[in-house]
C-alpha cells in the first residue's frame, strides 16, 4: 500500500467507529487528508481495534516520520557536559525517552489537531499509546497527580519510552508549591529514567504551554534540577532540553551559557 492507499484505509476504518461521521465525504487534498486523520485519533477513545489496522496504521506514522527527518543524539550540539540544547519535534528524536506534559487524565489530548505537546506524542506514537495509558489509569484508580512520571513504551516514535508527567496549573501568580511541583516533575522522570538504566532524556519545556508557567523561571528550575540530580546522584544521563519556539530557545542558550 502506497502512503495515501494506508492514509485512506485508516481514516475509513476509523469513521466506521463514530456513526455520527459515517457519511463524511474524505477530502481529496493530502494536507486536508492528514488534518481529518490527526483529529479521529485524537477523538479516539481508549477501545480495542484489529492487528490489521495497528499493521496500517504502525507502518503509515513510522513512514511519516521517517520523511520529516529522524534526529539522533549524535547530531545534536553539546552546550554543556552530558547537556544538549535543540529546537525541533521532539517526535523526530531518536533517544531512550521523551517527556511528554501530560494531563490529569494520562490519555493525551482530545482537541482535534490541537498544537500541544501531549496531541503531537499521542498522534504519531499512534493509537496504543492511549491505550497504554488507559491501563495504567485504571489500574491507579485516580486522577494523576502534579509531579510524577510514568513510563510507558513510545510505539511509532524513534524514541525507546515516552516520560508522561503532569505539570503545574498557574492560575494568577507562581507560588512555592508550583515551583516545587514543577521540580518534583524533573525529578520524577530522571529518577524513573535512571531506575531503568535509561541513558538519555529529552524534556520538553512542561507547564509553560497551556498550564502558563512563566518561561523563563521554568528553564531556571529545569536546568537547576538537572544539574542538582546529576551532580547528587553522579548519574550520567545524557539530557537534551527539547524547545520549540525561538523564545525558549533564547533563554536555554542563555541560561546555559551563563551556568557553565
Amino acid at each position: 500500500m502506497t502512503q495515501i492507499e494506508k492514509r485512506i484505509y485508516l481514516i475509513k476504518a476509523l469513521l466506521r467507529e463514530q456513526p455520527q461521521y459515517i457519511n463524511l465525504k474524505i477530502p481529496t487534498g493530502e494536507q486536508e487528508q492528514k488534518n481529518l486523520l490527526r483529529s479521529l485519533f485524537n477523538i479516539r477513545m481508549p477501545i480495542s481495534v484489529s492487528d490489521d489496522f495497528l499493521d496500517v496504521q504502525n507502518s503509515y506514522l513510522q513512514e511519516e516520520t521517517a520523511r520529516k527527518g529522524i534526529v539522533k543524539l549524535t547530531d545534536l550540539p553539546l552546550i554543556q557536559k552530558d547537556i544538549y540544547l535543540w529546537k525541533g519535534d521532539i517526535t523526530t528524536l531518536r533517544c531512550d525517552a521523551i517527556v511528554n506534559a501530560a494531563n490529569s487524565r494520562m490519555l493525551g489530548c482530545f482537541c482535534p489537531c490541537h498544537g500541544c505537546i501531549d496531541n503531537q506524542i499521542h498522534t504519531f506514537s499512534g493509537i496504543q499509546l492511549r491505550l497504554a495509558c488507559n491501563e495504567l489509569m485504571k489500574e491507579q484508580g485516580y486522577d494523576e497527580p502534579a509531579g510524577r512520571a510514568k513510563m510507558t513504551p513510545a510505539y511509532n516514535l524513534p524514541c525507546r519510552f515516552v516520560l508522561h508527567t503532569v505539570g503545574p496549573i498557574i492560575q494568577d501568580r507562581v507560588t512555592k508549591n508550583d515551583e516545587k511541583l514543577l521540580v518534583s516533575c524533573y525529578k520524577s522522570c530522571l529518577e524513573a529514567a535512571e531506575e531503568n538504566s535509561l541513558k538519555s532524556i529529552a524534556f520538553c519545556c512542561i507547564s509553560t504551554g497551556e498550564f502558563h508557567f512563566p518561561n523563563e523561571k521554568a528553564a531556571e528550575i529545569a536546568i537547576q534540577t538537572v544539574k542538582e540530580f546529576k551532580e547528587r546522584t553522579k548519574s550520567k544521563i545524557e539530557v537534551i532540553f527539547n524547545v520549540f519556539k525561538e523564545r525558549d530557545y533564547d533563554i536555554y542558550r542563555s541560561l546555559l551559557r551563563e551556568d557553565k
